[in-house]
């Protein structure tokens, strides 16, 4: 076995273990996701992030993500803004900041995922990634390869002892999830982890749990498909704030309170892009055998 260098770092509590692979080489990163994301006998994440460059000249750098199960995921939002900040501030790679017009100034990175290409807006001050603002491109409302419902609203159905029905909404955003607005986001570990491998998700599915709060914000709580219960999830918070314009609760901009932090989402009538924006921290660096 040999050793390989990666940094830790989390948005908004959702972490997870970054390699560069510009620099060095992982010969099974679903292995290695599962043995690094343990958290009692690993470094603890909840999963593992590839950065490379980009294959094709439409974009600046590519990522892969491993959940903790080993299983490789199409998009994470908490992620692609943890790969801006890294580019930005522990590579050499040349990343030029201009003004933004509001007397801050902004960087660009074009980010290569398994659903497309997202752009990232860095948001810079004493030369550091204070925020970033993620392009999530339109949300997909219907789509058989994910999502197979028993009728026209939704899914609707028995998925625990006591024939307990649970309604919500499905809405894509480069994977899949399933939003339901409820009194109870606790219920996100039992009912989570029996929503993901329901049969009208054929490639299993993100569960969120909302709640529209009295200051008009949303608390949401997330099961991921393959990592279980997590503190954020930016595609998750994007899906929540499309679901609750559809049934009629929120306006195209909305807050999403999650168990680690919050982000500022908004649903642009304009292009009908998802724009999401949150912070990035660094954890710490270090080496562990892959």
């Amino acid at each position: 076995m040999s050793k390989v260098r990666f940094t830790k770092m989390h948005g908004c509590g959702n972490d997870y273990v970054y390699v560069n692979m510009m620099e060095q080489q992982l010969a099974d990163p679903a292995a290695t996701a599962v043995k690094w994301s343990d958290r009692h006998k690993g470094i603890g994440s909840d999963g593992l992030v590839l950065i490379d460059k980009s294959p094709i000249a439409e974009a600046d750098f590519s990522m892969r993500i491993f959940n903790a199960d080993g299983s490789e995921a199409m998009m994470c939002g908490n992620a692609s803004r943890c790969i801006g900040k890294y580019i930005y501030e522990k590579t050499n790679v040349c990343v030029t900041p201009v003004a933004d017009g509001n007397g801050c100034q902004e960087a660009r990175i074009r980010l290569l995922t398994l659903s497309g290409i997202k752009v990232l807006h860095l948001h810079i001050a004493d030369n550091k990634v204070e925020s970033v603002t993620v392009d999530m491109g339109e949300p997909v409302l219907a789509d058989e390869s994910l999502f197979r419902p028993d009728n026209a609203k939704g899914f609707s159905g028995s998925i625990h002892d006591g024939g307990k029905l649970m309604e919500g909404r499905f809405v894509s955003m480069g994977n899949p999830h399933y939003v339901v607005f409820t009194d109870d986001v606790d219920q996100v570990g039992d009912t989570g982890r029996l929503l993901e491998r329901h049969p009208v998700f054929p490639q299993r599915c993100n569960i969120e749990f909302a709640h529209i709060e009295p200051d008009g914000s949303i608390r949401t709580r997330v099961w991921e498909r393959g990592s279980g219960i997590t503190q954020a999830c930016g595609t998750g918070a994007c899906a929540t704030a499309v679901a609750a314009v559809l049934a009629g609760h929120a306006g195209r901009n909305k807050r999403i309170a999650m168990d680690g932090g919050t982000l500022d989402i908004e649903w642009r009538e304009a292009d009908n892009h998802v724009y999401m924006t949150g912070p990035a921290d660094f954890v710490f660096d270090g080496e562990a055998e892959a």
